[in-house]
Protein backbone atom coordinates (compact mmCIF):
# COMPACT_ATOMS: atom_id res chain seq x y z
CA UNK A 1 0.00 0.00 0.00
CA UNK A 2 0.88 3.41 -0.76
CA UNK A 3 0.80 6.78 1.32
CA UNK A 4 -1.42 7.88 -1.50
CA UNK A 5 -4.01 5.12 -1.17
CA UNK A 6 -7.51 6.70 0.40
CA UNK A 7 -8.96 5.05 3.62
CA UNK A 8 -12.43 4.85 2.38
CA UNK A 9 -13.85 4.02 5.91
CA UNK A 10 -12.69 6.95 7.71
CA UNK A 11 -14.08 9.50 4.23
CA UNK A 12 -17.25 7.27 5.33
CA UNK A 13 -17.16 8.36 9.03
CA UNK A 14 -16.35 11.68 8.65
CA UNK A 15 -19.00 12.36 5.62
CA UNK A 16 -21.64 10.85 7.66
CA UNK A 17 -20.83 12.65 11.11
CA UNK A 18 -20.55 16.17 8.93
CA UNK A 19 -23.94 15.72 7.24
CA UNK A 20 -25.62 15.00 11.10
CA UNK A 21 -23.84 18.00 12.69
CA UNK A 22 -24.66 20.17 10.10
CA UNK A 23 -28.40 18.72 9.85
CA UNK A 24 -28.49 19.84 14.00
CA UNK A 25 -26.92 22.94 13.49
CA UNK A 26 -29.51 24.08 11.27
CA UNK A 27 -32.21 22.51 13.15
CA UNK A 28 -30.77 24.44 16.15
CA UNK A 29 -30.65 27.32 14.42
CA UNK A 30 -34.25 27.38 12.89
CA UNK A 31 -35.80 26.36 16.25
CA UNK A 32 -36.14 29.68 17.12
CA UNK A 33 -37.70 31.10 14.05
CA UNK A 34 -40.30 28.23 14.42
CA UNK A 35 -40.91 29.20 17.57
CA UNK A 36 -41.80 32.82 17.01
CA UNK A 37 -44.93 31.32 14.36
CA UNK A 38 -45.94 29.85 17.21
CA UNK A 39 -49.03 31.57 18.70
CA UNK A 40 -47.73 32.86 22.98
CA UNK A 41 -49.47 30.91 25.43
CA UNK A 42 -51.33 33.72 26.60
CA UNK A 43 -52.89 33.78 22.93
CA UNK A 44 -53.25 30.15 22.99
CA UNK A 45 -55.27 31.01 26.67
CA UNK A 46 -57.45 33.02 25.32
CA UNK A 47 -58.71 31.03 22.35
CA UNK A 48 -58.39 27.91 24.56
CA UNK A 49 -62.11 25.36 25.51
CA UNK A 50 -63.22 26.51 28.75
CA UNK A 51 -64.53 23.82 30.79
CA UNK A 52 -67.99 24.78 32.66
CA UNK A 53 -68.91 22.33 36.11
CA UNK A 54 -73.48 22.48 35.83
CA UNK A 55 -73.38 20.31 38.35
CA UNK A 56 -74.76 23.17 41.06
CA UNK A 57 -76.11 25.34 38.58
CA UNK A 58 -79.74 25.66 40.04
CA UNK A 59 -82.99 26.46 37.85
CA UNK A 60 -83.46 29.69 37.31
CA UNK A 61 -79.61 30.64 37.82
CA UNK A 62 -76.98 31.89 35.32
CA UNK A 63 -73.09 31.96 35.57
CA UNK A 64 -71.00 33.96 33.20
CA UNK A 65 -67.74 32.43 32.28
CA UNK A 66 -65.09 34.11 30.19
CA UNK A 67 -64.38 32.52 26.41
CA UNK A 68 -61.85 34.33 24.67
CA UNK A 69 -62.17 37.55 26.46
CA UNK A 70 -65.97 38.02 26.08
CA UNK A 71 -68.53 36.83 28.46
CA UNK A 72 -70.28 33.76 28.14
CA UNK A 73 -73.64 33.05 29.64
CA UNK A 74 -74.86 29.64 30.95
CA UNK A 75 -78.28 29.42 32.28
CA UNK A 76 -80.54 26.14 33.48
CA UNK A 77 -83.90 27.33 32.84
CA UNK A 78 -87.28 26.24 34.53
CA UNK A 79 -89.74 24.13 32.82
CA UNK A 80 -91.97 27.57 33.04
CA UNK A 81 -89.26 29.38 31.38
CA UNK A 82 -89.14 26.85 28.71
CA UNK A 83 -92.79 27.16 28.19
CA UNK A 84 -92.62 31.02 27.95
CA UNK A 85 -90.70 30.91 24.38
CA UNK A 86 -93.89 29.47 22.36
CA UNK A 87 -95.42 32.17 23.96
CA UNK A 88 -93.38 35.19 22.27
CA UNK A 89 -92.39 33.84 19.04
CA UNK A 90 -94.67 36.25 17.43
CA UNK A 91 -92.87 39.33 18.86
CA UNK A 92 -89.47 37.93 17.71
CA UNK A 93 -87.58 39.62 14.72
CA UNK A 94 -85.96 36.29 14.10
CA UNK A 95 -87.72 33.09 16.26
CA UNK A 96 -86.21 30.20 13.80
CA UNK A 97 -82.50 31.63 14.58
CA UNK A 98 -82.33 31.86 10.71
CA UNK A 99 -79.98 34.55 10.73
CA UNK A 100 -78.20 33.98 13.65
CA UNK A 101 -74.55 32.15 14.83
CA UNK A 102 -75.07 29.28 16.92
CA UNK A 103 -73.62 26.00 16.26
CA UNK A 104 -75.13 22.39 15.09
CA UNK A 105 -77.61 21.01 17.00
CA UNK A 106 -78.47 24.33 18.74
CA UNK A 107 -81.38 25.55 15.46
CA UNK A 108 -84.29 24.93 17.56
CA UNK A 109 -86.65 26.72 19.88
CA UNK A 110 -84.37 27.08 22.77
CA UNK A 111 -81.44 27.08 20.79
CA UNK A 112 -79.69 25.21 22.90
CA UNK A 113 -78.35 21.67 22.87
CA UNK A 114 -80.44 20.35 25.68
CA UNK A 115 -83.73 22.14 26.66
CA UNK A 116 -83.20 23.78 30.08
CA UNK A 117 -79.27 24.86 29.73
CA UNK A 118 -78.61 27.81 27.44
CA UNK A 119 -75.36 28.86 26.67
CA UNK A 120 -74.87 32.32 24.96
CA UNK A 121 -72.60 35.19 24.62
CA UNK A 122 -73.27 37.95 26.86
CA UNK A 123 -72.86 40.99 24.39
CA UNK A 124 -75.46 42.51 22.51
CA UNK A 125 -75.40 42.25 18.86
CA UNK A 126 -76.30 45.80 18.19
CA UNK A 127 -73.37 47.87 19.62
CA UNK A 128 -71.80 45.14 21.81
CA UNK A 129 -73.08 46.03 25.62
CA UNK A 130 -73.64 43.33 27.99
CA UNK A 131 -77.42 42.95 28.68
CA UNK A 132 -78.88 42.54 31.60
CA UNK A 133 -80.59 38.68 32.73
CA UNK A 134 -84.11 40.06 33.78
CA UNK A 135 -86.03 37.08 34.98
CA UNK A 136 -89.04 38.51 36.57
CA UNK A 137 -92.13 38.92 34.72
CA UNK A 138 -94.15 42.00 33.82
CA UNK A 139 -91.64 44.45 35.74
CA UNK A 140 -93.02 48.28 35.82
CA UNK A 141 -89.74 48.98 33.41
CA UNK A 142 -90.68 46.19 30.77
CA UNK A 143 -93.91 46.07 30.82
CA UNK A 144 -96.74 43.53 30.82
CA UNK A 145 -95.77 41.63 28.16
CA UNK A 146 -92.58 40.63 29.15
CA UNK A 147 -91.87 36.97 30.07
CA UNK A 148 -88.20 37.08 31.10
CA UNK A 149 -84.97 37.58 29.48
CA UNK A 150 -82.47 39.51 28.79
CA UNK A 151 -82.54 43.80 28.55
CA UNK A 152 -79.59 45.77 27.08
CA UNK A 153 -79.72 49.23 29.36
CA UNK A 154 -77.56 50.57 26.22
CA UNK A 155 -80.00 51.08 23.85
CA UNK A 156 -83.37 49.19 24.94
CA UNK A 157 -82.67 45.51 22.67
CA UNK A 158 -84.39 42.94 24.38
CA UNK A 159 -83.86 39.26 23.77
CA UNK A 160 -86.08 36.25 24.99
CA UNK A 161 -84.83 33.51 27.74
CA UNK A 162 -83.08 31.65 24.08
CA UNK A 163 -81.49 35.14 23.51
CA UNK A 164 -83.89 35.67 20.64
CA UNK A 165 -84.21 39.28 19.83
CA UNK A 166 -87.36 41.08 19.73
CA UNK A 167 -89.22 43.34 16.80
CA UNK A 168 -88.23 47.13 17.12
CA UNK A 169 -85.48 47.39 18.58
CA UNK A 170 -81.88 48.37 17.52
CA UNK A 171 -80.34 44.64 17.75
CA UNK A 172 -80.39 43.00 14.15
CA UNK A 173 -80.03 39.77 14.99
CA UNK A 174 -80.20 37.14 18.09
CA UNK A 175 -77.58 36.68 20.58
CA UNK A 176 -74.45 34.28 18.99
CA UNK A 177 -74.38 30.94 20.62
CA UNK A 178 -70.76 30.00 20.66
CA UNK A 179 -69.66 26.14 19.75
CA UNK A 180 -69.80 23.51 22.86
CA UNK A 181 -70.94 20.42 23.88
CA UNK A 182 -71.53 18.28 26.78
CA UNK A 183 -68.79 16.05 28.20
CA UNK A 184 -71.06 14.64 30.68
CA UNK A 185 -74.56 15.58 32.37
CA UNK A 186 -72.22 17.82 34.04
CA UNK A 187 -69.56 18.95 32.25
CA UNK A 188 -69.64 21.82 29.27
CA UNK A 189 -67.07 22.41 27.61
CA UNK A 190 -67.36 25.94 25.21
CA UNK A 191 -65.11 26.65 22.61
CA UNK A 192 -65.85 23.38 20.71
CA UNK A 193 -68.17 21.57 18.84
CA UNK A 194 -68.82 17.92 19.10
CA UNK A 195 -66.04 16.33 17.09
CA UNK A 196 -63.74 19.39 17.74
CA UNK A 197 -65.09 21.41 15.06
Amino acid sequence: MTDQSVDTSKRWFLTKTASVMGALGTALAAAPFVASLQPSLKAQAAGAPIEVDLSKLESGQKITVMWRGKPVWVLRRSSEALKSLGRVEDKLRDPGSDESDQPPGAKNETRSLKPEILVALAVCTHLGCAPTYRPELAPADLGPDWMGGFFCPCHGSRFDLAGRVYKGVPAPKNLDIPPHHYLSDTRLLIGLNEGGA
